[in-house]
């Protein structure tokens, strides 16, 4: 009866000991072999290259051959990359959300890609009467909504085939269960830049989102507005995309993010 807690407290244990393992590498102090770590961290020499080796395989942390000491890997640059993009992004997205809302009257989110759900960010309400509801903090399916779909277009492969093998459930007869048809829908919102969904979800709800980039071009968020189907009718969506694309890239821009421009030569001379 008390192998299962004992398991536990070990595995916790090691969660710890890796952890400060991590901590111990400072900027004045980069690199630390085996030994002086064990002798820091109060731990035996077994434990710490057991742990060490762990953390090597998920590349948080690396060998230096010349000094044969190990230092911080790049893995950790991806986690801090998330943190530093969604602290950031609650910054520089709330004043371009409420003049986008402003603007277009309708509900406005910021969503990210989490495993394969979309969870938003921040939400910025707006004041005409709504009864759809959507709260920061909850997971949607990113293959019916516009958030997702926006984020999902710009993926790897490998993630839009994750989405797929975990099902295509359907929400409302609107909502693309075929796989085949849901890539090439996907490659059409990359080509046009915005993504819709119209009750897909919902089936009384509208949404249309743009992708949102870091500083390096990496798409990792979207912006969307979500409105009643009875208001935001097809006839204006070439407004509304325009807007979301153009709020979507303003925000890209205050996180780093410099749009390329092709090159074209002046054949005039």
């Amino acid at each position: 009866m008390t192998e299962k807690p004992a398991k536990q407290e070990h595995l916790l244990s090691s969660v710890t000991n890796a952890l400060r393992i991590m901590r111990a590498f400072t900027l004045e102090e980069p690199e630390k072999g085996i030994r002086e770590l064990a002798k820091e961290l109060a731990l035996s020499k077994s434990s710490v290259q057991r742990l060490v080796a762990t953390l090597s395989q998920q590349g948080f942390v690396v060998k230096d051959p010349s000094t044969q000491k190990y230092r911080l890997g790049v893995s950790l640059l991806g986690l801090s990359r998330v943190v530093t993009n969604h602290l950031e992004i609650h910054r520089e997205s709330l004043p371009v959300l409420e003049k986008l809302v402003e603007k277009v009257g309708e509900t406005a989110h910021i969503g990210i890609l989490e495993g394969t759900n979309v969870v938003y960010l921040h939400k910025v309400e707006t004041k005409r009467p709504t009864s759809i509801l959507t709260d920061i903090g909850k997971n949607n399916p990113p293959y019916c909504t516009g958030c997702g779909k926006a984020i999902l277009a710009y993926q790897d492969s490998e993630v839009i085939e994750q989405v797929i093998s975990e099902g295509l459930i359907p929400y409302t007869d609107k909502t693309i269960t075929i796989p085949s048809e849901f890539r090439d829908h996907l490659k059409a919102i990359k080509q046009n830049g915005f993504a819709v969904s119209m009750g897909e979800l919902n089936e009384d709800a509208v949404s249309i989102a743009a992708p949102v980039r870091d500083y390096t071009g990496h798409v990792f968020a979207a912006l969307s507005i979500v409105g009643p189907i009875q208001r935001m009718n097809s006839n204006l969506f070439p407004d509304y995309s325009k807007e979301v694309m153009r709020a979507a890239m303003e925000i890209s821009e205050n996180l780093g993010y410099i749009k390329k421009i092709s090159y074209r030569p002046d054949r005039s001379k």
